[in-house]
């Protein structure tokens, strides 16, 4: 692979880590890998208030990771990058997979 090339994959896979290298994103990550979801219903899974929670899913949405839909007065958020649903996956494998069936994990 090309020096250049190399660099800028170098840099999509720093930002992408960069979005999922705090606790709370990771976890706003893990939940919607089960399927999408309205802030209110993150909200008691997460474990922050509705104002921190909804600067997390901003980050998110900058990042490309997640995409909304809107339904009357509710947002929901979904999964939108295939390389995220990639690295929770291997993440899931390596942390999660042996634990009892009730944790999250990709879907």
């Amino acid at each position: 692979m090309d020096v250049e090339v190399l660099q800028e994959k170098a840099g999509q896979a720093s930002k992408l880590l960069k979005s999922l290298a705090n606790e709370r994103r990771l976890l706003i990550m893990c939940y919607l890998s089960e399927g999408e979801k309205s802030v209110s219903e993150l909200e008691p899974l997460i474990g922050v208030n509705q104002s921190a929670l909804s600067q997390h899913l901003a980050r998110l949405r900058r990042g490309h990771l997640v995409t909304t839909r809107r339904e009357a007065q509710t947002i929901y958020y979904s999964i939108r990058s295939s390389e995220a649903e990639a690295v929770l996956g291997t993440l899931y494998k390596l942390y999660c997979a042996e634990a009892d069936d009730d944790t999250v994990g990709p879907a």
